[in-house]
């Protein structure tokens, strides 16, 4: 029997004891990642002081395995789901990768279109683990290398690698040995059994975003975050049958994406508490994302796999704090003290709440406040499991910062470049890029040209702009990023009235 221990990466929970049988094993690994939670969504605080969202927000399983784990309180993705998942699965910076906006159906564009700018050709259909697709970036996953290392890989949830009809769509491709509900979508069209999560009674999807393969769960009252939980834990059930390999688990929760159907476990409590009715509806969704890590956590306990659990926390973007979504009406979140929210280059879309546990090596109760990206997963992950060949990436492991013996976050620049139009309102929306270098931050806006400044360590909630006032800073980052920028071959839209690119940010 293959020697192994089990590492639990989960945007939430942790676990306790263990079975004499596991001791010297070989770990596990699960990953849970939240669909655009923001970084105040939680009853866990991530700032240096509780707010009023913290209050309200009921987290018990976050606020569990932040007592056994360790808090980031800077832990960055992209501003968009792609974006962040197509970075993750290759460890790829999105400049490099050029997925740039959220990905749907092949060959189709997902921006809204410019009067002025003709928007530029970005890597529409996501990323492929095969040449010959276009619109994609080639690469290959660090599921398939655990795979490789003889681990059991289980997909449960939101995919969203690869547009619809591409290789990049199925995780299959991906080196997932398990498959639940994972396709091209990145939302869904209902949380709600009552509506076959998007197909009519004949089984035929009414919407792209119709959730596969819970069609057990149909008309039982069951909301599609339980579903997906349930099927999680019976995919482990099977792994027990068979363990002579680790596992790998990528919890992947549709939740808390619009829509926002009420989970009836949780909504009436937060009607209680004042909330709208929209309010209440999300706070629900929030709960019922918690209550699923809280299950996996106790189906570790329950099987004796606690001790030999490494347990990690992370959302793909901030949550949706700008102005009201055509889709899905008036504001129910906020991020503050960050600035706007998903799609915003500014702190709250891009900030996300983050959470590890490593029993016997990461410190109970403990904060690291310094910053990584997500792309730092594929390494981090690699290195948790004891692959000793690690691809080079953009990424830097985090696991330095896990265990106190170092610190990749110094004098290291961390990249964003969104030049596309997603089409909602607000502060630091659409057609820009930005790079964070230590505590400074700029922003800079393709089609103006316009530049902003700010230090992220006195100013959290990006209130002054101090692109004047540092004129240097601003020079320095500005030459940084554009060459940078060039090095990949990152994308920049043109103006339709000359055919001429916009600047990079050094050309200014």
């Amino acid at each position: 029997m293959i020697s192994f221990s089990k590492i639990l990466i989960i945007s939430g929970g942790v676990f306790g004891g263990i079975h004499p049988l596991y001791a010297q094993q070989q770990q596990n690994i699960i990953l849970f990642l939240v669909d655009y939670m923001g970084w105040q969504d939680t009853s866990v605080p991530f700032w240096t002081e509780k707010t009023p969202y913290n209050e309200v927000y009921e987290t018990p399983n976050m606020e569990r395995l932040a007592r056994m784990g360790m808090k980031f309180t800077q832990a960055y993705a992209c501003s968009v789901s792609s974006p962040s998942r197509c970075s993750l699965m290759t460890g790829a910076n999105n400049a490099r990768h050029r997925v740039t906006n959220w990905t749907m159906s092949k060959d189709q564009t997902t921006d809204l279109p410019s009067q002025t700018l003709q928007l530029p050709d970005w890597n529409l259909n996501g990323i492929s683990p095969v040449s010959g697709v276009n619109h994609t970036f080639v690469g290959k996953s660090f599921v398939e290398l655990l795979h490789e290392h003889g681990y059991h890989t289980i997909h449960c949830g939101k995919a969203h690698f690869g547009a619809k009809d591409t290789p990049g769509e199925d995780p299959l491709n991906w080196g997932f040995d398990v498959n639940i509900a994972g396709h091209a979508a990145g939302g869904l069209a209902t949380y709600l059994s009552e509506k076959n999560y998007g197909h009519d009674d004949d089984g035929k999807p009414y919407a792209l975003n119709a959730i596969p393969g819970l069609e057990k769960y149909w008309k039982t009252g069951t909301f599609a975050t339980e579903a997906l939980t349930q099927e999680a834990i019976h995919a482990l059930d099977n792994w027990k049958l068979d363990n002579q390999k680790p596992f790998y688990l990528y919890m992947s929760h549709y939740a808390i994406h619009i829509p926002i159907d009420k989970d009836m476990r949780f909504y009436d409590k937060y009607l209680k508490k004042g909330l709208s009715s929209k309010e209440a509806a999300y706070a629900s969704l929030i709960e019922g994302m918690d209550k699923s890590l809280g299950d996996l956590m106790d189906w570790v306990d329950q099987n004796g796999l606690t001790d030999n659990t490494i347990i990690l926390f992370m959302s793909d973007n901030g949550g949706l704090a700008t102005q009201p979504d055509w889709r899905d009406g008036p504001i129910y979140t906020q991020n503050a003290p960050l600035n706007s929210g998903k799609c915003s280059l500014y702190e709250g879309g891009i900030r996300v709440p983050m959470i590890v546990k490593w029993p016997g090596k990461v410190q109970p109760e403990s904060v690291c406040d310094k910053y990584l990206m997500i792309e730092d997963y594929y390494p981090s992950i690699l290195e948790l499991a004891g692959v000793k060949s690690i691809p080079e990436t953009d990424g830097k492991s985090f696991v330095p910062l896990m265990l106190g013996t170092g610190d990749p976050s110094v004098d290291r620049p961390l990249y964003w470049n969104f030049p596309n139009i997603w089409g909602n309102e607000g502060p630091g929306i659409n057609l820009n890029c930005a790079i964070r270098y230590n505590d400074w931050k700029l922003v800079y806006y393709w089609e103006t040209g316009k530049k902003e400044l700010f230090n992220i360590i006195n100013d959290i909630g990006e209130t002054h702009d101090l692109s004047e006032q540092e004129p240097m800073i601003t020079s320095q980052l500005s030459l940084q990023f554009g060459l940078y920028l060039r090095s990949v071959h990152a994308q920049r839209p043109v103006y339709k009235a000359t055919q001429k690119p916009c600047p990079w940010p050094d050309e200014l």
